[in-house]
């Protein structure tokens, strides 16, 4: 399984633009390899360098498993947004409160359709998925306020 997006690659910078430090919208995302016999998919976007540990800024599930494109500022139309660490029920991207912070594009595909409800917290998803997942696949960008 592969996660991509045509706004950064692997390891690098991602465009202020899809930051909290500018329009805060979530960049597009291209996906391919996906299981055959997977029933949903689950993206986490979390970011280990917070001050406070991992820290949740986008995380969906039930997606659709043949969605191939996450449009940007969008959410699949077969999706369910849970709740990110800002305490919100969508993206809130980047805006380390210093120096350069890693954000991970988690994508999970899922062998069941999770029995979670819209608003879900990252913990729920993360105890709902063991033992479910088939493959996943990251993309690492990168963001330092300036």
């Amino acid at each position: 399984m592969k996660v991509t997006s045509p706004v950064f690659k692997e390891n690098d910078t991602i465009p202020r633009k899809y930051t909290a430090d500018d329009a805060n919208i979530s960049p597009p995302l291209h996906l391919e390899e996906v299981p055959d016999n997977a029933k949903s998919l689950a993206l986490m976007v979390e970011d280990p360098d917070a001050p406070s540990g991992v820290f949740h800024h986008w995380v969906l599930f039930n997606m659709n498993p043949r969605t191939t494109d996450i449009k940007e500022n969008s959410v699949p139309v077969i999706a369910t947004q849970g709740r990110n660490d800002f305490g919100q029920l969508e993206y809130g991207g980047p805006k380390p409160p210093s120096g350069e912070h890693h954000y991970f594009f988690n994508v999970y595909a899922l062998d069941t359709v999770l029995s979670l409800s819209r608003g879900a917290k990252s913990e729920e998803l993360e105890n709902q998925m063991k033992g479910h997942v088939l493959d996943q696949a990251t993309l690492m960008g990168r963001y330092a306020r300036q």
